[in-house]
């Protein structure tokens, strides 16, 4: 038994290092839809989360407890209504966008950004507001004033894009109700572990599975290195 999965173990590392254009073109969807759903939805996202902490409006509450009950809606769930959406008779379905790597994007961007939102709020909560203030009182305009303040909460900021990151890039069920899990097109790496999985073709799935090992493991090392240098220097 050990050996079987020795043997799949190899197989898996030799899928990988020979460039293997299944594979690749897989984790390439993934990357570059993940990726593109983060950027697009970041600053919007930063900016609400910066309203919600310094500013008070009918409703804040009601607002933000919204937008943490969001945060924890599951992923197939937010499939079932970005395909309602996109659907043809739905009403982003003159786009075209379903069974697209767009359509992907904009799920994924209903799933990130709830987490963006609610976790970047409660940074800005955490800072002391004389920075912005201050910062305000020196005649730094509104955006470099935010910048600044973004600035003091790099680490809570940072985590709450990797958190946001690693819920759509692991993410199964809106990718494939919205993608439909088209080889070349849209099978992105959870989609396809899964597949894979089904079918019995254990190395290409843990060759996969491998991928996002790989990149949990740096993004924790690049949060452990930002947290350190943060941290005052003692004399």
């Amino acid at each position: 038994m050990t050996d079987g999965w020795l043997v799949l173990i190899q197989q898996a590392f030799g899928l990988l290092f020979s460039l293997d254009p299944e594979i690749w073109s897989i984790i390439s969807v993934s990357f570059s839809v993940s990726f593109a759903a983060l950027l697009v939805t970041l600053f919007p996202c930063l900016i609400l989360g910066f309203l919600l902490a310094f500013r008070r409006f009918p409703g804040h509450w009601a607002v933000i407890n919204l937008v943490q009950t969001l945060q924890s809606v599951p992923t197939v769930v937010i499939g079932l209504l970005a395909y309602l959406l996109l659907t043809r008779n739905g009403t982003l379905g003159d786009l075209r966008w379903l069974f697209t790597q767009k359509g992907m994007i904009l799920g994924q961007m209903m799933i990130c950004a709830p987490v963006l939102i609610a976790m970047s709020h409660a940074a800005f909560t955490s800072v002391d507001k004389r920075a912005w203030e201050t910062c305000r009182t020196l005649g730094a305009g509104w955006l470099r004033a935010v910048w600044v303040v973004c600035r003091e909460l790099r680490v809570p900021l940072l985590m709450a894009v990797i958190a946001a990151f690693s819920r759509i890039v692991t993410e199964v069920g809106c990718s494939m109700m919205v993608g439909g899990n088209i080889a070349h097109i849209t099978r992105n790496i959870p989609t396809a572990i899964a597949l894979e999985t089904s079918k019995g073709d254990f190395a290409q799935a843990i060759a996969l599975g491998l991928v996002l090992l790989i990149l949990s493991l740096i993004l924790n090392f690049m949060l452990g290195v930002l947290r350190g240098t943060a941290q005052p220097r003692s004399h």
